[in-house]
């Protein structure tokens, strides 16, 4: 959420004409409710802040929604929030009209209307609230509460992603990648997974290294596809983590450890991710990195399988038929256990 500041407040409402005792009175009221938040006393806060509001002033207004979403000196209230920001976003506020929107993607204080959320967006975009655009680019590229546009999707990416923002410059990179909206170029997707990799997108991090992992865009180099790896399983991406693993158990770019792999498969299966729960259950099928275990190797290969990953339900399917019904019945015990933990501690 975007948060204001006083001299934001007084830079919006100079202007040449004298000041009204009205529009005053509601200036230091503002005031007021600042120096109380910013003291931490939030009831005082939402008794000027509220004052503020009802006399028109747009800050006042996002500021008293901010509170009722956090519940500081009131009882946390959504429909009290959406009210309070609806005024402010119906003067023209592209921040509160990107908040409304989010209220109305999530159904927070409005019934869910994610067509509602895409024209708050658009007001908010097109004054260049950055959020607002990264967000009317994932309607588009969805097909939420507007038609399925892939042209439109990029455009409000690159606006965004020109303006810094990191997801928007990965979603931008994805598409040139896969050549959705625009023509297939694997230099410009590294070009923008770069922007967003270098301020800390994991996901980025992640398909730059693939992208020097299979040399597309740029010249081959598993050197840089751990480096980026790395970087994106510091913070904990499954992708990444998966992708890691894989380096190790082919020795790619690092020397072959078998035990290196199991221990990155096992932090991306125990995520979910379908591909590492399955070449963990191969590596405990071989024995490769930890000691050999069928029934272990199974319930990953189930869990993979259950995914829908379809090389995992071929491995079952071969390995179901060298284990016992006993076997396999404990695999799938193990397996309906494991799910219910979300795979942790499997």
């Amino acid at each position: 959420m975007t948060r204001y500041f006083r001299l934001l407040a007084i830079l919006l409402c100079l202007s040449l004409a004298p000041l009204s005792s009205a529009f005053a009175d509601a200036e230091e009221d503002f005031d007021r409710g600042w120096a109380a938040y910013t003291k931490g006393d939030y009831p005082q806060a939402v008794k000027w802040f509220r004052k503020a509001a009802e006399q028109g002033n747009a800050f006042a207004q996002f500021n008293l929604g901010q509170i009722y979403t956090q519940g500081k000196g009131v009882p946390q209230d959504y429909a009290e929030a959406v009210k309070w920001w609806r005024k402010a976003a119906e003067q023209g506020n592209a921040p509160e009209q990107y908040n409304l929107g989010v209220m109305y993607l999530h159904g927070q204080g409005v019934p869910q209307d994610y067509a509602q959320a895409v024209n708050w967006w658009r007001k908010a975009a097109e004054q260049g609230q950055v959020d607002a655009q990264s967000l009317l680019g994932v309607s588009y590229a969805k097909g939420q509460g507007v038609r399925q546009d892939y042209v439109e999707a990029v455009k409000w990416w690159r606006k965004a992603a020109e303006q810094g923002h990191a997801v928007s410059q990965h979603s931008l990179g994805l598409m040139y990648d896969a050549g959705g909206g625009v023509l297939q170029d694997h230099a410009e997707a590294v070009k923008w997974y770069r922007k967003a990799a270098e301020q800390g997108e994991a996901s980025a991090q992640n398909n730059l290294g693939a992208m020097y992992a299979k040399g597309e865009g740029l010249p081959q180099n598993d050197a840089q596809a751990l480096k980026w790896y790395r970087k994106a399983t510091e913070q904990g991406y499954a992708g990444a983590q998966y992708n890691l693993g894989f380096m190790y158990d082919k020795g790619l770019g690092v020397r072959q450890d078998d035990a290196e792999a199991v221990k990155w498969y096992r932090k991306a299966a125990e995520q979910g991710y379908a591909g590492a729960q399955n070449n963990l259950g191969y590596m405990y099928g071989l024995g490769l990195g930890v000691r050999q275990d069928y029934v272990t190797a199974l319930m990953w290969v189930n869990l993979a399988a259950a995914q829908g990953q379809e090389l995992a339900i071929g491995i079952r399917d071969i390995a179901a038929k060298h284990l016992t019904p006993q076997q396999i019945s404990k695999a799938q015990t193990l397996a309906a256990a494991c799910k219910q933990r979300k795979y942790k501690g499997c």
